[in-house]
């Protein structure tokens, strides 16, 4: 998966599509926060911030040790995409969060790599009040992943796709 905003090179998809066909992961995302290229490459300070932040209470909730969660550009495994129930996910931009605990929930090997990105007027970007949108939909999905693994709530997007899941909505 990769975001078409042009901010993020495609040149990383073969070490990515590697780190995966030689069962190392079964999922690889690139991330702007190692090797800093976030701030360099032109990220706006408050989505760096934001993003230090819901990343911070994510680890947390969610048992992980992610530099970030928040890019678009990632790559899943036919194992990963036939066993989460993605169909059940937002069709918002929190899709991507969702994605990414469910695969956290269902144990999978989860790695990254660093990416430079470039920030650009013309880049397609969501705005302030998307952005906190979406922050709070990423604390929904941190909640819901510690609730689920304390066993006080089940959550549909956790459980395992039944032979009864389609792909559709």
């Amino acid at each position: 998966m990769l975001h078409p905003d042009y901010q993020y090179t495609p040149r990383l998809i073969e070490s990515m599509a590697h780190m995966s066909a030689h069962g190392i992961y079964h999922a690889v995302l690139a991330s702007r926060i190692l090797g800093n290229g976030a701030l360099e490459g032109g990220m706006p300070l408050y989505k760096y911030g934001f993003n230090r932040i819901l990343t911070f209470i994510q680890n947390l909730s969610k048992g992980a040790k992610l530099s970030e969660y928040h890019i678009g550009y990632r790559l899943f495994t036919a194992k990963v995409l036939r066993t989460i129930p993605y169909h059940r996910n937002s069709d918002d931009f929190v899709f991507d969060n969702e994605m990414l605990a469910q695969i956290i929930f269902h144990g999978f090997r989860l790695g990254e790599i660093s990416c430079p990105t470039h920030y650009f007027e013309d880049a397609s970007s969501i705005n302030f009040w998307r952005s906190i949108k979406y922050g709070l939909g990423v604390l929904r999905v941190a909640f819901q992943i510690r609730l689920q693994r304390m066993g006080l709530f089940q959550y549909s997007i956790f459980q395992f796709k039944t032979p009864n899941d389609g792909f559709t909505r």
